[in-house]
């Protein structure tokens, strides 16, 4: 049988899907299962194991549309699973050619006009209107029920990769233990302030005697060095990093803190101990699934729910203080049977 995957991005949600591949490859061991993804979100995929081939969308023009349209014909595939659920996903994922088309029911799509593109949903809504949140990643196990597959099994098949960058970073202050901090996020809303992710590498270096490394993405290095200068000499900038180079780095940090983006999604996936910082989002549905990581929340108070930017004359990720996020830190690492070092 041969399945195509569609998830075109973001970077988070496509780790959020990985476990619906690894499950397909589990249960179908001689299929050929493929996934098409946005180009600027390849890397991530070339890191994981099992997959056949990964099909890019290399532009939006209507040259690029035409193009993979082409390509995914070509592969003619016997299933296509829409783990977006976007008009743009639907689209392609009926414009592959395939016979079956399975997407989400109209309950769990985000633009409900992808569903007349679907030749079946899966079976778990039942057509009724959900009774509470689901995460995310059991949202797209439940969209193999189309093809009899029935798991809540939870796998990241991520390749262990070789990073430079990694490697230096392990190797500053003579290879002493390091938290990373990640202060960026596409979404203004989701931004803890840097002066607070500045006391928290403080707070680490005087009481957990950990080191901080500032992750940055692009446009977010002016974001990064605020952090570090507002940590006393306790953090120091994390090289230009590929998403190889993350991958490597999260698998080798002792924590990582972050408000819900890409990082600290992957930083989950190869369970690193993560504390994340949730205001717009729900972190029952977006967030660490790991029984041990820690999650500060202000989902329940926020007024903008799902915006990239505040609407509310407060602005709910602004009222947490550092204080419970130290809290927080000291839970996870207590967790992770971290042994507390002298101050």
């Amino acid at each position: 049988m041969n399945i195509l995957l569609v998830r075109l991005g973001a970077l988070g949600d496509i780790v959020h899907a990985v476990p619906a591949a690894a499950a397909l490859r589990a249960a179908m061991p001689e299929a050929r299962i493929d996934w098409l993804v946005d180009r600027r979100h390849r890397p991530v995929l070339d890191l994981v194991a099992g997959l056949d081939r990964v099909v890019t969308l290399d532009g939006r023009s209507i040259g690029a549309w035409v193009d993979v349209v082409r390509r995914l014909r070509a592969g003619q595939y016997d299933v296509v699973l829409d783990l977006q659920g976007l008009m743009k996903s639907a689209v392609l994922a009926r414009a592959s050619g395939a016979r079956r088309v399975a997407g989400f029911s109209m309950w769990h799509l985000r633009e409900k006009t992808a569903r007349p593109f679907y030749s079946e949903t899966d079976s778990g809504a039942g057509g009724a209107a959900p009774t509470g949140t689901v995460h995310v990643i059991q949202k797209n196990l439940r969209l193999l029920r189309v093809l009899g597959i029935e798991t809540d099994t939870v796998v990241f098949p991520f390749r262990a990769v070789d990073s430079s960058a990694a490697r230096e970073v392990a190797a500053r202050d003579g290879g002493t233990p390091f938290a990373l901090l990640n202060p960026g996020a596409a979404w203004p809303n989701k931004r803890w302030p840097p002066d607070r992710f500045g006391e928290i590498a403080s707070f680490l270096r005087d009481v957990r005697g950990l080191r901080s490394v500032v992750l940055w993405g692009p446009g977010e290095e002016e974001v990064a060095r605020a952090v570090v200068a507002a940590s006393a000499g306790a953090a120091s900038l994390a090289p230009e990093t590929t998403i190889a180079d993350l991958v490597a780095l999260v698998r080798a940090a002792s924590l990582v803190v972050s408000g819900d983006t890409g990082p600290i999604h992957l930083a989950a996936a190869v369970s690193s101990p993560v504390v994340g910082l949730y205001g717009p989002t729900d972190p029952e549905r977006n967030g660490p699934w790991a029984a041990d990581d820690v999650v500060v929340s202000r989902f329940a108070a926020c007024g903008c729910h799902y915006y990239r930017r505040c609407r509310e004359a407060t602005w709910c990720l602004g009222g947490v203080p550092v204080l419970e996020v130290t809290a927080s830190v000291q839970a996870r690492l207590a967790a992770a049977g971290k042994p507390r070092p002298h101050a």
